[in-house]
């Protein structure tokens, strides 16, 4: 299993950050993407939907274009112009495919003053873990969440099953919907965890709080991808951990 370990500094704060990836059982082909920047504080996950060619494609497409704008600028609007140019790439992408082109797209970009805007387009997911408590802090874009949150049915019911695979946002989608954008604190101690939904759906709130109080993000990263494959390895895995300390 290879981690990615990378370091930043910005507003005071220092930035250690670490990604991984596993396969799992499921597919013989790893569909997610994941990218920590050298050069500054920004890290990305994608997950691309289905396993056709549309899924590498989508992932590796809307993860380079993302980047790549969102250095651009800076602030809320360079951001949304960045998952705007990653929607028209995706899509373009797409047209010479048969099946779908799509993946979600869950990003951390370092503000410039000690704080991060979180950006979310799809059901990959951003964590907080602050004085011991985890947060959620993105919402899943799928039918599944908007059926739990309006009583369509029961969480463990067949149909929400169904409905967990049904987006209704994503890079490459036809009407090109804007992503969640969420500023946050980069406070000292805390951890913040990106990740597909091949962790988020395998690992229990407990099993996620208690790895993430690791003090080293690459141990982190190394242990929640091993308990994936513990519970079954059920689908693609990637996870970006990232410590949040006072720069000395």
């Amino acid at each position: 299993m290879d981690i990615t370990k990378v370091g930043w500094t910005s507003a005071g704060r220092r930035l250690t950050a670490a990604a991984g990836s596993v396969v799992g059982e499921r597919y013989d082909t790893n569909y997610d993407v994941v990218h920590l920047d050298p050069g500054g504080p920004l890290a990305v996950v994608a997950d691309g939907m289905g396993d056709g060619p549309g899924s590498t494609v989508a992932g590796s497409t809307a993860v380079e274009v993302f980047v790549r704008e969102a250095a651009v600028g800076d602030g809320a609007a360079a951001l949304r112009a960045a998952v705007a140019q990653a929607q028209e790439s995706v899509r373009g992408a797409g047209r010479t495919l048969a099946g779908l082109t799509g993946c979600t797209l869950t990003a951390l970009v370092a503000a410039g003053d000690a704080s991060a805007w979180i950006v979310q387009l799809g059901d990959s997911r951003a964590y907080r873990l602050r004085d011991g408590l985890l947060d959620l802090l993105t919402v899943d874009h799928t039918i599944a969440w908007v059926g739990l949150l309006h009583g369509w049915f029961a969480h463990d019911s067949p149909e929400a099953a169904a409905a967990r695979y049904r987006l209704t946002r994503y890079a490459g989608h036809p009407d090109g919907p804007e992503p969640d954008l969420i500023n946050v604190t980069l406070r000292p101690g805390d951890v913040y965890l990106l990740c597909t939904d091949g962790v988020s759906d395998q690992l229990t709130y407990e099993n996620l709080t208690r790895v993430l109080a690791n003090d080293d993000p690459g141990a982190a990263v190394h242990a929640l991808l091993d308990d994936t494959l513990t519970a079954g390895g059920r689908d693609n895995a990637t996870a970006v951990v990232i410590r949040v300390e006072r720069s000395v």
